[in-house]
């Protein structure tokens, strides 16, 4: 009996082991092509996110805007298209309120990217040094940056009221009549450009602290070894190292104060899109905003967004030649 329960039990195939390996090969065969599949398309896959909302809320308005560009069409029929062709672009060139946007937006432009450059460079000039509690310092002056347009714009046309406002004040107690800065002609301008100053300072300021951390201390040691001050090391040293952000931030500036728009329409809000009373503080923002959804001109106010697009071009292309004279001058 025992032979015979020794007998009934299947011995293994010959070849067994030898007829799995062709197996064991088409499964790491898949794997790796499953592998390199994975290889190629998976960075594809990640950054195809970016790509679908960038062309559903970047490339697809711009387009849309530039085809209503070409168009009369109100806003409360926005299917309802004329072709009209260059139009719109033409009245802009006749327009007194489009160039007097423009120049506003010139001038608060300057009136806030200058000072707020010249004092964020001194700001970080200091911040570089080794202080107490610097970095107290550096979240503080970033706060500014973290508060929203209409709290601070609120709170400086408290500061800039004509009768009760803090500046007026000051202004009194040292002999100067008061100024009505809602209303007045440059006053408005400049009223505006401290806020724009006041938010941003501080974010200019962390980008050039950051440049100048990169910059080689044995330039400063050298310098200081040949007997230069702070301020020279300040002038010969950091300026020429800085050039390239310098650059950068004048452009980014420069394209923000192109774009303005919350701080002038919230400085005056019985005024709304009209910037004053006399359209002083008037941007092209502003006018863009009153022409598409104050006076319903779609095909207007698109014509606006792509002459705002076209300057911002152009300062592009600026930053681009004085950036590539600079690398050339530092090559050389």
């Amino acid at each position: 009996m025992a032979s015979d329960t020794t007998a009934a039990v299947p011995s293994p195939a010959p070849g067994g082991q030898e007829g799995t390996a062709p197996a064991r090969a088409r499964a790491d065969e898949r794997r790796s092509r499953r592998y390199r599949r994975d290889m190629r398309w998976s960075p594809y896959a990640l950054i195809a996110p970016f790509f679908v909302f960038f062309a559903a809320f970047g490339l697809f308005p711009l387009l849309y805007t530039g085809w209503a560009s070409l168009h009369q069409v109100e806003l409360t029929s926005p299917n309802d298209m004329t072709w009209v062709g260059l139009r719109n672009f033409s009245r802009l060139l006749s327009d007194d309120f489009f160039w007097n946007a423009l120049r506003n937006t010139v001038t608060i432009g300057i009136l806030s990217t200058v000072p707020q450059l010249l004092i964020a460079l001194g700001i970080a000039h200091l911040l570089n040094y080794k202080l107490r509690g610097s970095m107290f310092f550096r979240v503080a002056v970033l706060t500014p940056y973290a508060t929203s347009v209409a709290a601070a714009t609120l709170v400086f046309v408290l500061l800039f009221g004509r009768d009760y406002g803090m500046i007026n004040w000051a202004l009194g107690l040292i002999g100067f009549d008061h100024v009505d800065w809602q209303n007045g002609g440059w006053a408005p301008q400049f009223a505006v450009s401290t806020i724009v100053v006041w938010r941003w300072t501080g974010y200019n300021a962390l980008i050039y602290l950051a440049a100048m951390q990169a910059v080689p201390p044995d330039l400063y040691e050298s310098a200081a070894l040949d007997g230069a001050s702070r301020w020279q090391q300040f002038r010969h040293v950091t300026i020429p190292a800085l050039r390239p952000t310098i650059l950068f931030t004048a452009v980014v500036s420069t394209i923000g104060a192109t774009q303005l728009f919350g701080e002038p329409l919230l400085f005056n809000g019985s005024a709304g899109a009209t910037g004053g009373s006399d359209h002083q503080f008037q941007t092209l923002g502003l006018y863009l905003y009153e022409q598409g959804w104050v006076n319903l001109h779609l095909g207007r106010a698109s014509a606006i967004a792509w002459a705002m697009f076209l300057i911002l071009l152009l300062i592009g292309a600026v930053n681009w030649l004085v950036s590539r004279k600079l690398r050339k001058g530092m090559m050389s």
